[in-house]
C-alpha cells in the first residue's frame, strides 16, 4: 500500500508559496477524548468540520461572504443538520488536489452520510447543528476560543459524539 506523506507534501507546498519557517503542530499532552459510555446506536451524533465552504439559498446563491482563513475573533458556524448537500459549496484552495475532489460535499462535509447512517440505526440520532469553524492555524485559538464554543453548543443540544472532518 502506498502512503501519502501528508506532513512532508505540506511542507514542501508552504516552503513554495515563500514560507521559511516549518509549521509548528499541535501538541497536546492530555489526550482530550473520552471513551464511550453508551453504543454508538444509542448516541446522538454531531458532525465538525474546519473545510472552507458556503451555504448556498434555494437559487443556488451565497448565503454569506466567502471567507478563506480565520480571525482571531470566535468563528464558529451552525448548519443545520438536515440541510441539502447540493447547497454546499466548497471554497476549499488548500487541499491535495490530486488525491481528493472538493466537488463531492460528502468528502469533506459528510452530511448525506450522517442520514444514511441514522436511517441505518448507526446512531440514535442527529445533533439539530453541525459545525464549522475556519482554520486559523493557531493552536491557542482553537483551544481557547473556538472549541470551547462548540462544546458549549454540543452540550446544549445534547450531543454525546462529535465526528472530526478536519480539512
Amino acid at each position: 500500500m502506498d502512503y501519502i506523506r501528508y506532513i512532508d507534501k505540506t511542507h514542501e507546498y508552504y516552503r513554495g508559496l515563500g514560507y521559511d519557517k516549518t509549521y509548528n503542530y499541535a501538541y497536546n499532552e492530555d489526550i482530550p477524548f473520552v471513551p464511550l459510555r453508551k453504543p454508538l446506536s444509542e448516541c446522538r451524533v454531531t458532525l465538525v468540520s474546519t473545510a472552507s465552504f458556503l451555504l448556498l439559498d434555494e437559487e443556488g446563491l451565497p448565503l454569506e461572504e466567502p471567507r478563506m482563513l480565520g480571525t482571531n475573533e470566535m468563528e464558529v458556524f451552525t448548519v443545520h443538520s438536515d440541510w441539502p448537500a447540493d447547497r454546499i459549496l466548497s471554497t476549499s484552495e488548500d487541499h491535495d488536489r490530486y488525491q481528493t475532489d472538493m466537488n463531492d460535499v460528502n468528502a469533506f462535509f459528510p452530511i448525506t452520510r450522517m442520514q444514511e447512517f441514522l436511517k441505518e440505526g448507526i446512531f440514535k440520532g442527529l445533533s439539530r447543528n453541525y459545525y464549522r469553524t475556519l482554520p486559523n492555524y493557531s493552536h491557542r485559538k482553537t483551544t481557547e476560543v473556538d472549541g470551547p464554543e462548540i462544546l458549549r453548543q454540543c452540550r446544549e443540544d445534547s450531543v454525546d459524539v462529535a465526528l472530526l472532518t478536519p480539512v
